[in-house]
């Protein structure tokens, strides 16, 4: 039987999920968390509600809905995604996919992306402008090009985590610059912490042959101190819909995944639907989007 992993609980991801599973496919749902819903206390504008439901019950109601038609539903986080081989008889470079969290390995022939946006992002100076010159959002995609240097993960959680171990056994060394919190995980001794919060990304001199400014110096923290590095990871929070698709390839632009009308990505088998590629941000609108990626990856996977 054909199977698809659907990332994101939220009204996208069980739309999606919905005509998957009904379709006969092997569906899981993983998801860490009611997303920006939870905080909704009234939702007054969505078809079908005589009054005003909570943004927690309209989610929990679909992923009842979606466990009642089979789907089976997982509560992790997921931290990686990545294109592998299901078939060793393939002549394929990958058939397939592999979806990591901070619990397991899931594979699947399809993935639909759906976990939302990031609304917001650390306000820390220098973190946008030196995007692509030592500040990457990609362990698995940009360790290679720092191999015995010096780095940096942005972030204190399971995200954090998995990127801080793909980078230890490339790298020289691994800081992991919590910015002002405490670290939720443990993190391996080999890593250093840097609890104080970071007031500063900062460019080294600018090169005339590139034009604009130089590539990621060092960082400047709170306390004044600054730490020389070639790099930086951003791995703030948990990993979005965006930073997911990044690591896999897909393309993306500023805060959004690139689909075509089917929801279908420029990587074979991934698709994305809700807030993560853009649009009017709305319940209607992610329902929407997901049934649409769902009958979309129906068709992909019975070919």
């Amino acid at each position: 039987m054909k199977s698809i992993i659907i990332i994101g609980n939220g009204p996208a991801g069980i739309s999606a999920a919905l005509y998957t599973v009904r379709a006969g496919i092997n569906t899981t749902v993983i998801g860490s968390g009611l997303g920006s819903l939870g905080k909704a206390d009234k939702i007054e504008n969505y078809y079908g509600f005589e009054y005003p439901v909570s943004g927690t019950r309209l989610v929990e109601n679909g992923i009842t809905q979606a466990k009642r038609l089979g789907a089976k539903i997982i509560k992790e986080e997921v931290v990686a995604i990545s294109s592998i081989n299901l078939n060793p008889d393939s002549s394929a470079i990958s058939n397939g996919f592999s979806v990591r969290t901070d619990k397991h390995e899931y594979l699947s022939d399809a993935v639909i992306l759906a976990t939302g946006t990031s609304r917001t992002s650390p306000p820390i100076k220098g973190l946008q402008e030196l995007e692509g010159k030592g500040i990457s959002y990609c362990a698995i995609c940009d360790a290679f090009f720092y191999k015995g240097k010096n780095v940096a993960v942005l972030g204190s959680g399971e995200y954090a985590l998995n990127e801080a171990k793909e980078l230890l056994p490339v790298v020289n060394s691994v800081t992991v610059l919590t910015n002002g919190t405490e670290p939720a995980v443990n993190f391996p001794k080999e890593v250093k912490i840097e609890k104080q919060a970071v007031a500063s990304f900062n460019p080294g001199p600018s090169n005339p042959l590139l034009g604009g400014i130089g590539s990621l110096e060092s960082v400047t923290l709170n306390g004044e101190d600054k730490i020389k590095l070639d790099g930086v990871f951003v791995a703030y929070g948990t990993a979005g819909s965006t930073a997911l698709a990044k690591k896999i390839g897909a393309f993306t632009e500023g805060n959004k995944i690139i689909v075509n009308s089917d929801m279908s990505t420029n990587v074979p088998g991934l698709y994305a639907a809700g807030d993560c590629i853009g649009g009017l941000l709305q319940i209607s609108k992610a329902v929407s989007d997901g049934a649409i990626a769902g009958t979309s990856a129906i068709k992909f996977l019975r070919k």
